[in-house]
């Protein structure tokens, strides 16, 4: 069923600056880690929905989340763009500056925490960007949600990625291998949270490893 989406729906209408990264990452030992291209284009049109402007992405890896971004907000449109590995970030850069839209990306190599605490000591930033996308470390999304609450406008949509680990989150405790135990267990509690969380409005799609959109409510 998924190739039938892709190859109909997704590949047809992939952007050829996108076809090209994600073809540049299918050779790296962690290509899985990268946004899936279904997932990617249920983004492309949020964006469009919220006429995104001014962003943030926390975990960049290659880019492609990024690029896609990039290439569907205006030409005066802004990005900060969060990861502490710049080496797999410079994978993508060429592509990314071969579609013209590098200028609108503020990359920081750092702990997203930290940024995100600046942000937010800036003046005018709180409720001021439209869209957030989250595809990093999985024990900070409760940290990463709070913050982001706070710099996202009302009806602004934060979405996070791998919210299903690949099905892990849906049987028994007993069948998932010990090493994954604490992680799904953390991902397990974050979408309750997010269920129950009066702020929010949320959507939980079986895209790629899954996400959940959120959009603010006040």
């Amino acid at each position: 069923m998924l190739q039938y989406i892709l190859e109909t729906s997704v590949y047809p209408r992939e952007p050829d600056f996108l076809k090209e990264l994600r073809h540049v990452t299918a050779s790296h030992p962690r290509a899985i880690w990268a946004t899936a291209p279904d997932a990617g284009q249920l983004m492309a049109m949020l964006l469009k929905l919220v006429n995104a402007k001014k962003t943030i992405e926390i975990g960049v890896f290659t880019g492609y989340s990024l690029l896609l971004t990039a290439l569907t907000i205006p030409e005066d449109g802004k990005i900060i763009a969060i990861d502490v590995n710049r080496e797999t970030f410079e994978i993508g850069l060429p592509v990314i500056k071969k579609a013209g839209v590098a200028d609108k990306i503020d990359f920081i190599e750092s702990e997203a925490l930290p940024v995100l605490d600046q942000q937010l000591h800036k003046h005018g930033n709180e409720g001021s960007f439209d869209f957030a996308f989250v595809d990093a470390d999985k024990v900070n999304y409760w940290n990463y949600h709070e913050r982001l609450l706070k710099l996202l406008k009302v009806d602004g949509l934060v979405v996070y990625d791998n919210t299903l680990r690949r099905g892990f989150v849906a049987i028994p405790e007993a069948l998932v291998p010990e090493h994954r135990k604490k992680d799904i267990e953390l991902t397990i509690e974050f979408n309750k949270f997010l269920a129950a969380d009066p702020r929010i409005q949320i959507s939980h799609a079986s895209l790629g490893d899954g996400i959940i959109i959120c959009r603010r409510l006040y």
